[in-house]
């Protein structure tokens, strides 16, 4: 039976990344950072999904569940495995997969990065170099003309923020620092970044909306934290939104709240549930977030719900979380805010960073040993929603 209905050009997909489904992509940072002795990294990607041989698998899989979109990314270092030199076998590859989503009634939303970044730049000084935003325009120039009329939207950068704040303050991401001052120049530079790959890419394959996708999370003031949650956001976020005027749609991404007081940000409430990655079963963040990247744009940026899930083994209680968030959307909507769409994370069981293997965020599980795909009943439910366009018991 379906519930309240969503937009009729309203927008369904899921997501992944490429180190985190493709396997073997050994010349970049986090391959080198897995293998480091003390790095925090619970295991080897490894072959991951196998993805960059069965993607066929995938598109099929997306065609057959009634998604209308895919966000995927781009491995820059398969693309460009040393400053200048340019793989026409890794664009041929990106360009095929594409190729099959279109035909397969899918549209390819692309991220140019999504956390990795080849050993060569990272040599260099990786994100705290001067020079890595132009760097990075320019492969975004040569990745974006060889997908030019295949792919739907383009997405710059994956989560900027994370990438500062992991990597440069708490050392948890490659290069593994805790300088509060790298971390403050690095999101600088990745706001250049963004800049110039967004001119780039428009340049490149004129037409396709370009964004950012940001880190959100539902901040919560407690006992007198209100200062101090500011301070904590502008680092985290109205950085990144201050760069996107004149950007085609921003995408939203969100998973839980953070309560902050005064000295920082707290532990969880007691009695709500906590998941596998440590933070609170908290659906509602995802609206909060939604009404706030509306707010401080000031309604002047379309919004993109590119990332929304929950890494658990119980698939009921990923239905559960699912639909509360989807409820807030519809919320939003109603109230007036530009939604265009929404993004589960993930379509597989890949590779979760640091933790490894261990969180499940997929609605499909992947077999670590064969690589056999398996939806999970999460998958057919939200394909229903999105053929409905409307939630559905």
């Amino acid at each position: 039976m379906a519930g309240p209905r969503f937009p009729d050009d309203f927008r369904w997909g899921t997501a992944t990344a490429a180190h985190q489904i493709e396997g073997g992509n050994v010349n970049n940072d986090w391959w080198r950072w897995e293998h480091t002795p003390g790095s925090g990294c619970k295991e080897s990607s490894g072959d991951a999904c196998d993805s960059w041989h069965r993607w066929p698998d995938d598109v099929a899989l997306l065609a057959d569940l009634g998604f209308t979109d895919y966000r995927f990314s781009l491995e820059w270092s398969r693309i460009e495995p040393a400053p200048g030199e340019r793989s026409m076998v890794a664009l041929d590859r990106y360009a095929r997969q594409c190729e099959a989503l279109l035909a397969a009634g899918v549209e390819p939303v692309v991220t140019f990065h999504h956390f990795t970044t080849p050993l060569w730049l990272a040599d260099r000084g990786g994100w705290e170099d001067d020079d890595t935003p132009a760097r990075f325009a320019e492969y975004c120039s040569v990745a974006a003309g060889r997908l030019a009329g295949l792919m739907g939207r383009a997405c710059t950068i994956n989560e900027p923020s994370m990438v500062s704040s992991i990597g440069y303050l708490m050392g948890a991401f490659p290069p593994g620092k805790r300088d509060p001052e790298a971390r403050r120049h690095v999101n600088e530079v990745m706001v250049r970044a963004h800049r110039e790959a967004v001119t780039a890419i428009r340049a490149a394959a004129p037409g396709v909306p370009v964004g950012i996708t940001l880190a959100m999370s539902d901040y919560q003031a407690v006992d007198g934290g209100e200062g101090r949650l500011e301070r904590i956001r502008r680092g985290m976020e109205d950085v990144f939104f201050d760069a996107t005027t004149g950007d085609d749609f921003v995408g939203v991404q969100t998973y839980s709240r953070t309560r902050v007081g005064p000295e920082g940000t707290l532990p969880n409430e007691a009695g709500v549930p906590e998941l596998i990655m440590g933070y609170e079963y908290y659906p509602q963040a995802l609206e909060a977030t939604i009404r706030r990247a509306w707010d401080y744009t000031r309604g002047q940026i379309p919004i993109l719900v590119t990332e929304n899930g929950i890494g658990t083994d119980d698939d009921v209680q990923r239905i559960a979380y699912v639909r509360s968030a989807l409820e807030g959307v519809l919320a939003c909507l109603a109230d007036g805010i530009d939604v265009r769409g929404y993004t589960y994370w993930s379509l597989l069981d890949n590779f979760e960073w640091a933790y490894g293997y261990g969180p499940r965020f997929g609605i499909v599980d992947c077999d670590r040993a064969t690589f056999e795909r398996t939806p999970k009943e999460s998958a057919r439910w939200l394909g229903r929603v999105a053929r409905a366009n409307a939630l559905v018991d």
